[in-house]
C-alpha cells in the first residue's frame, strides 16, 4: 500500500509518499516539498498537491492521500475554520482516491471533518509525535522547522501536550513562533550586542532567520526556499545587507566580518528563545530526554536542548536528515495507512 502524506502548511506544502507491506512495515519512503505561500497562493494547491505526486511517483499507484495542515491561520482567511473547509475541499476536488485528515484526537474523514473543522487545524505534530515514540517512548521531541518550533511531550509511547490549538500551545510553552527561515529577527530581539556597545534595533522586516543562517553557512541557497524581505537574491553578500539594516546601518558601515559577529549573537539569542520554553516544558512534565527534527534541528533546537544539559537524540536516528525536513507528512502517511486499513 502506498499512501501520500501532505503536511500542508502556511509557507511549505511538505510530501512523503510512504510504501508499505502487506504488514504494514516501511518499505521506502520519497519525499519532496514546494514553497507555497498560501496567504497569497491558495488557489494553486491543487495543482501543487498533483505536482508534488507527479515529480516522485505516479499518481495511479498512490492508494490513498492524508492530510494534515497548519495554513488555516494564514490571512487569506477570516478564520480558522474557514481555511480547514476551503483546504479540504480543494484536496477533495483534486484526488479521485480515499482521503482521510489528521486531527488532535484522531483521524477523520471529510464528512467527520466536516462536522467538526477545528480538530483538523494545526494537528501536523501530532503526526510527528508517534515517529519521535519510537527513539524513546519518554521524551520530549522539538520539531524546528522553517518557521515555528513545536515542543510536544511524550509519555509512555504518547503524547500528551497539554495544549490542543495553536493557541493553547503558546500558552503552555509547546508551540514557540520561530523557525529557521521565515522569522523576522525583530520579533526575538530587543538590542543587539556589538563592538562593546548595545544597540536597539530597527523594528521593520528587513531580514529573517535565513539571512543570518545563509551568511553564517549553516544552510545553503538551495535550503533558502522562501522569498526575501527585499525582493533581491539569496547570496551571502544580499544576506548580510538585509541583516545590516536592522541596526540601520549598510555594508559600507559594516564589514563583512562585523555581519559575522552580528549573526553570532543573533543565533545565540534565537536558540535562548526556544530554550526557555524547552525549559517550561521539561521541568512541568519531568522529562529529559530529547528529540529533535526539522530543518533546524542542528541549528536550533540540538543548541537550545544542550545549553539546559538534557540529552538528545536525532531523528535522524531513523530518517535521513532529508526525511526529518518533512516528518509531519512522513507521520501523517502512517497514520493514514493505519486508518486506511481499519476501514
Amino acid at each position: 500500500m502506498k499512501i501520500a502524506g501532505f503536511d500542508i502548511g502556511g509557507a511549505n506544502t511538505d510530501l512523503a509518499i510512504v510504501d508499505f507491506d502487506k504488514n504494514g512495515e516501511i518499505k521506502s519512503i520519497a519525499t519532496n516539498f514546494e514553497y507555497l505561500p498560501m496567504w497569497s497562493n491558495y488557489e494553486d494547491l491543487g495543482d501543487t498537491l498533483l505536482n508534488l505526486i507527479e515529480k516522485i511517483d505516479d499518481i495511479n499507484l498512490i492508494d490513498g492521500i492524508a492530510i494534515s495542515m497548519t495554513a488555516e491561520l494564514v490571512d487569506a482567511y477570516e478564520t480558522k475554520k474557514e481555511g480547514v473547509l476551503d483546504i479540504s475541499k480543494r484536496v477533495e476536488d483534486v484526488f479521485d482516491i480515499p482521503i482521510c485528515f489528521i486531527g488532535t484526537d484522531g483521524v477523520l474523514s471529510i464528512e467527520e471533518l466536516r462536522i467538526n473543522p477545528l480538530k483538523i487545524a494545526a494537528a501536523n505534530w501530532i503526526a510527528t509525535a508517534q515517529i519521535a515514540a519510537k527513539i524513546n517512548s519518554n521524551c520530549i521531541f522539538i520539531d524546528t522547522g522553517s518557521t515555528t518550533t513545536d515542543i510536544i511531550p511524550i509519555k509512555n509511547g504518547k503524547e500528551c501536550a497539554k495544549g490542543r490549538s495553536d493557541f493553547e500551545r503558546l500558552g503552555t510553552g509547546e508551540l514557540v513562533y520561530t523557525g529557521t527561515l521565515r522569522t523576522n529577527l525583530a520579533s526575538f530581539l530587543n538590542k543587539i550586542d556589538f563592538d562593546e556597545n548595545s544597540y536597539n534595533i530597527a523594528s521593520e522586516l528587513f531580514a529573517i532567520s535565513a539571512d543570518i543562517y545563509n551568511v553564517l553557512g549553516l544552510i545553503t541557497e538551495k535550503d533558502y526556499i522562501c522569498d526575501t524581505c527585499d525582493g533581491e537574491g539569496k547570496s551571502k553578500e544580499e544576506s548580510a545587507r538585509r541583516i545590516s539594516r536592522v541596526l540601520c546601518a549598510d555594508l559600507d558601515i559594516l564589514s563583512y566580518d562585523d555581519i559575522i559577529a552580528i549573526s553570532k549573537y543573533i543565533h545565540k539569542k534565537q536558540i535562548e528563545q526556544i530554550a526557555i520554553s524547552l525549559k517550561q516544558v521539561s521541568k512541568r512534565e519531568n522529562l529529559d530526554f530529547i528529540v529533535t527534527t526539522g530543518l533546524g534541528k542542528d541549528i536550533l533546537a540540538n543548541p537550545a536542548a544542550k545549553s539546559l544539559n538534557l540529552n538528545v537524540k536525532s531523528m535522524n536516528d531513523i530518517l535521513t536528515d532529508e526525511e526529518c525536513i518533512v516528518a509531519p507528512a512522513i507521520g501523517t502517511a502512517i497514520l493514514g495507512q493505519i486508518y486506511f486499513n481499519k476501514e
